[in-house]
């Protein structure tokens, strides 16, 4: 009988492989950075080839660590960064170009001119997205446009096109299935989530021919066996994207049950229930992923530069060596007066400002490398509880406690702020890999591994609670001017507010 479930974890700043036992416990892990490349102003790029060696890499060392075979795994569950792009040729498997990254901004100019053409509320009818460089359709013409005979190659079904998950499953299953699932596809602006198909008339606009597009299957159920030598045999059979899957893997499947992910970015999802419906206040209506093979939808909040923040002012700034250092260096020290707006790709819901740069206002002789490194953290909560906000103005109904969970949730000053701004209980998950803990729920269950929801639930411990401290009227001070920031932010880089 086999005695794990294997998550691969493929984000933005590295590749994870876990395995989970029937308990829900993490039994093995790896995990291996992956390179970033910043080839102009506001461009992100990764190597394809990096992304799928790393992962391979990863989960080849995590069956290792465990002491296990192939056939110890009952299924293979994939979570991935969603929204990057990857173009690559069907005969040679081979990239025409690097991934685009979601984070990436140089199809700003075009998202414009799509806007002032009115396409605007045809694509948020059909996708519940806003046209934006962050979703992949802009992404992929620029590669056709931009790379010599791409886009003929396209026209005559010679280039596939798919999000991390489907390169992932492409080259897993050497090339025989190509593949995406419903969370993924929506997040493209090239998917009907209402008619829960691929459009012909958002293909028309963004100039994207149909055969690159891949099948699109459930979240939960097997897709094939992988084929590459360390895993073989294995069943694939869960893909989500990363934040519907932290969603599923928080337990969030009931409607108005919401979670916040501090990684890279920051994600606020709330699950909506069966009914498609537009936000009113800037948020995304998005797919959520599903055990039972119904349509779900959830409101999600995008904040784009979350614990990115830190890697930046560890990277470039050279601050301290590793990201955890943060919390020690920001310690004791009071970002009252100092805002720092990390708009490094432009600003996210609900502001939707592909043209905010980044900023750091309030800056004294007295300011030191503390203060800066508070203020970071700070800003990071600011963005979250702006989103929170913005959703219960569309839910018309207070949130009461948020749940946390991603790597950046780590940071005790970080909850504790969090729940200082919102005036709120923020409950941090006691399993902090919930993200790849989803994608290995939507496997186990396609599988057998677990017999179902109920199972996975009596599996769950309660997490740690942070509670508000601060006065009210010191904590909306700081929020005001934070807002006040963010105002003097928007539009540096040319645009309208």
């Amino acid at each position: 009988m086999a005695r794990f479930v294997l998550s691969l974890d493929q984000g933005t700043t590295s590749s994870r492989a876990i395995l989970f036992d029937h308990d829900g416990t993490v039994a093995a892990q790896a995990q291996q950075e992956v390179a970033q490349i910043y080839p102009d102003s506001g461009w992100v790029e990764h190597d394809p080839a990096d992304i799928l060696a790393s992962q391979l890499h990863v989960a080849a060392h995590a069956l290792q660590q465990a002491g296990a075979a192939p056939s110890d795994i009952a299924a293979l569950g994939i979570t991935n960064q969603r929204e990057t792009a990857i173009v690559w040729d069907r005969e040679t498997g081979e990239p025409i170009y690097n991934a685009i990254v979601w984070q990436d901004r140089r199809t700003a100019a075009a998202c414009d001119t799509l806007r002032q053409s009115g396409a605007l509320d045809m694509v948020r009818g059909k996708t519940g997205l806003l046209i934006d460089p962050y979703f992949s359709a802009t992404k992929i013409g620029w590669m056709l446009d931009h790379v010599q005979g791409a886009r003929s190659r396209a026209e005559h079904g010679k280039l596939a096109f798919g999000t991390v998950d489907s390169w992932l499953v492409w080259h897993l299953t050497g090339g025989r299935r190509h593949v995406t699932d419903r969370t993924n596809a929506s997040r493209t602006m090239l998917y009907d989530v209402v008619r829960d198909q691929w459009d012909d008339e958002l293909l028309r606009v963004f100039g994207i021919p149909e055969s690159l597009l891949p099948e699109v299957v459930w979240s939960s159920g097997e897709i094939g066996e992988a084929t590459t030598p360390d895993l073989a045999g294995i069943p694939i059979a869960g893909i989500a994207g990363d934040q519907q899957s932290a969603l599923f893997g928080q337990l969030c499947t009931n409607p108005g049950d919401a979670k916040n992910t501090y990684g890279t970015g920051c994600f606020l999802l709330q699950n909506i229930g069966a009914e498609f419906r537009l936000s009113q206040a800037r948020m995304i209506t998005t797919i959520a992923c599903t055990a039972d093979r119904t349509l779900c939808y959830a409101l999600e909040g995008s904040v784009f530069v979350g614990g990115a923040v830190v890697q930046w002012l560890r990277d470039k700034m050279q601050f301290f060596a590793s990201a955890p250092d943060i919390e020690q260096i920001a310690s004791g020290a009071d970002s009252a007066h100092l805002v720092f707006v990390p708009a490094f790709t432009g600003l996210g819901a609900p502001y939707w400002d592909p043209h905010a740069a980044g900023l750091i206002i309030g800056l004294q002789r007295s300011t030191e490398i503390g203060h800066i490194a508070r203020a970071a953290i700070d800003s990071i909560a600011f963005q979250v509880a702006d989103v929170v906000r913005a959703m219960e103005s569309d839910t018309h109904q207070a949130f009461t406690m948020l749940k946390a969970d991603g790597g950046a949730a780590s940071n005790d000053m970080l909850m504790q702020f969090q729940a200082d701004l919102l005036g709120l209980p923020v409950e941090r998950s006691a399993i902090a890999e919930t993200t790849a803990l989803g994608a290995a729920y939507l496997a186990g269950l396609a599988s057998g591994f677990w017999a179902g929801m109920d199972e996975i639930a009596g599996l769950r411990g309660p997490g740690q609670v942070f509670v508000p401290r601060m006065d009210r009227s010191d904590a909306l001070a700081r929020s005001a001017r934070w807002q006040d920031a963010v105002r003097r932010s928007r539009s540096w880089f040319g645009g309208n507010p």
